[in-house]
């Protein structure tokens, strides 16, 4: 009956506008390359099966959001990714952040800090505070969190590399302010994987960087059991240049390897993996975001029980964290990047996100001041409180065209995974570039649309106007690399050297055996050796990893 009523509507109607007005291009697609139709319909949907397909929010598969009330019961977390100059602005900023009425904190750590160097190295030299706040020793710790309750906030840590040593430096924060470590709460990146494929910010071989990731999985597991042990992470993975099929495809298969590896270890799926969490991009195409989170939330539930044998419904969901896309920022009349910020969140929260950082309109020319920052988080309560859409759950659910569209995404998203699978899964495939070329070329398609003006990204190839140079941008200020490395002179000579030295060998000397990093890393943190020292144990004996080195 449907398909009769729409010949008789293409016939007639719509051959009466077409002829008279064409429509504007012979062909639209999605980002992923998924054609749009230009309606939907039920046959679209044929042999579609909603309890199947779908079911229930807080049921497998998960479809429609993992918890049964979803914002009616809570809303998302709030967060702002935050962190610049020193330890005492970046408290600041929080503190800012949190009189505004933000839900959690998110920390952003300077580069040196990310690759496990203290501020004195000389690699170090002009990137002190630069990216994110410089984190030397558990001093700095301190004074990030001072008069910050961390039995009440949330907090993130976009860390991987040394992310084991700034979970010890939180864990010792807490046991300063009298929170135990049971009632911590927040997640550390840990993710790897993602770092050889997209981000950079590795120290070590691959081995010994998987076995410091499930150390972290077991040590939580027994010492801080409400932590989110990693965030296996798309979003750098889109920032880079994949899709949104890319996306889901290369981090789902990262997860499967990080699950595989505490396996391998010995650990028990149903013990770890209702705290994995997952961090996603929400981009520009809006309804393909929205249908990508579904089908990320799909794919990964049927992965758990079907794959891995999981029992425990925990162990299917997908939780997962988002951000608006920094790349799709302009420096070009950056007043629009609020627009787009606004809609990528939108999308995120249609989509079933849990925790949600908007990006400043700023963020293309510099790090964001606290009116841009305010501007971002005030677009995301506004969605919640005045928008209505979290009023009701995964309210797009049995639109014909998401429908389809979620279909379409896991179905590219599937064959990728089952690739990866046959090259002998996620490790091997970033050892041959699968992932690396696959990004690269989506990259290269992208930008070469945006020059030949196929893809409008307006203010930039199209609605350009002449533009005075930005005002009032923040700027670190860089007078603080020789302050922080000052701080460290200055704690090292009053810190007790003899302890140092025996938690530093006592890292040594578990690093060449088999048990739990973990304890020995937390005891060194609260003796005050600092994150190079501590890295650089783990160099001598794990080795650094080169970009085209076998891994």
């Amino acid at each position: 009956m449907t398909k009769d009523a729409r010949e008789k509507w293409e016939q007639g109607a719509l051959a009466k506008v077409l002829k008279r007005f064409p429509e504007r291009q012979e062909q639209f697609l999605t980002d992923s390359g998924i054609p749009v139709e230009r309606i939907y319909t039920p046959e679209d949907l044929e042999g579609w099966d909603y309890l199947t397909e779908l079911g229930f929010p807080g049921e497998y598969p998960f479809t429609r959001g993992v918890q049964p009330t979803m914002y009616r019961g809570r809303l998302w977390t709030m967060r702002q990714y935050a962190g610049f100059g020193t330890a005492q602005e970046t408290n600041e900023r929080f503190r800012f952040l949190l009189d505004q009425g933000q839900t959690g904190l998110s920390a952003a750590f300077d580069l040196p800090t990310q690759i496990g160097y203290d501020s004195e190295h000389d690699l170090a030299e002009g990137e002190v505070g630069r990216v994110g706040v410089a984190i030397d020793s558990l001093e700095d710790m301190e004074v990030v969190f001072d008069g910050i309750p961390l039995d009440k906030v949330s907090t993130s840590m976009t860390i991987n590399a040394p992310a084991s040593i700034l979970l010890a430096m939180y864990q010792a924060v807490g046991e300063k302010q009298g929170v135990a470590p049971g009632k911590l709460n927040g997640t550390v990146q840990n993710d790897i994987l993602k770092e050889y494929v997209a981000r950079g910010t590795y120290i070590f071989p691959p081995e010994p960087s998987m076995r410091l990731v499930t150390d972290v999985f077991e040590y939580c597991s027994s010492t801080i059991p409400s932590w989110n042990t990693i965030s296996i992470s798309g979003y750098h993975i889109r920032e880079a240049g994949s899709t949104a099929a890319q996306e889901i495809a290369f981090t789902i298969a990262n997860g499967i390897a990080y699950v595989q590896a505490a396996i391998d270890k010995g650990l028990d799926v149903d013990v770890f993996a209702g705290r994995l969490s997952f961090f996603f991009n929400s981009h520009v195409n809006f309804f393909e975001e929205i249908a990508k989170f579904r089908a990320a939330r799909r794919i990964w539930a049927r992965i758990m029980k079907e794959r891995f044998k999981a029992k425990n419904p925990k162990s299917y969901r997908l939780r997962f964290h988002t951000q608006t896309a920094g790349s799709s920022l302009t420096a070009q009349q950056p007043d629009n990047n609020i627009v787009r910020t606004a809609m990528q969140a939108l999308a995120a929260v249609l989509g079933g996100t849990q925790s949600l950082h908007t990006n400043s309109k700023d963020e293309a020319l510099a790090l964001p001041t606290e009116e841009s920052v305010r501007i971002a988080l005030r677009t995301q309560q506004v969605i919640a409180y005045e928008s209505g859409v979290a009023d009701t759950i995964d309210p797009l659910a049995g639109s014909y065209f998401i429908e389809k569209i979620t279909d379409e995404i896991e179905s590219k998203a599937l064959s990728y995974i089952k690739k990866i699978d046959d090259m002998g899964g996620a490790v091997r495939a970033i050892e041959n570039g699968f992932m690396q070329r696959e990004i690269q070329d989506s990259a290269y398609r992208y930008q070469k649309a945006v020059e030949s003006k196929e893809k409008t990204v307006v203010g930039v190839n199209c609605f350009e106007i002449e533009e005075e140079q930005p005002k009032n941008l923040l700027r670190v200020n860089p007078a603080i690399g020789e302050a922080q490395k000052k701080r460290l002179r200055i704690l090292k000579s009053r810190r007790d050297e003899r302890a140092v030295a025996s938690a530093l060998k006592n890292i040594e000397t578990t690093a060449r055996g088999q048990n739990n990093l973990l304890p020995p890393i937390f005891e060194a943190v609260k003796s005050y050796a600092s994150i190079g020292e501590i890295c650089n144990v783990l160099r001598d004996v794990f080795g650094v990893y080169r970009p085209g080195q076998e891994i």
